[in-house]
């Protein structure tokens, strides 16, 4: 599944193996976050985590820091 743009949010869903994947998913997904100093809203509900991408300082609105942090994030994926 590829990113969707809703309500000017990046959103997308990442369903994992157990609670453990998505808890070190969730991990590497921080790391990269704070390398970038750009922040995701997001979910965890056992095997699935939810991230949505904007960005404040824009009026919570989808910009390239956005596209390019989720092009990171599908990265740790493969």
């Amino acid at each position: 599944m590829s990113w969707l743009k809703e309500n000017n949010r990046l959103v997308k869903v990442f369903t994992f193996k157990d609670f453990s994947e998505a808890f070190a998913f969730m991990t590497r997904v921080a790391l990269l976050a704070e390398q970038t100093n750009h922040h995701p809203t997001w979910t965890n509900s056992y095997n699935r985590v939810t991230i949505e991408l904007f960005t404040h300082d824009a009026g919570d609105q989808v910009t390239e820091k956005d596209e390019a942090l989720a092009q990171a994030i599908d990265k740790l994926i493969g």
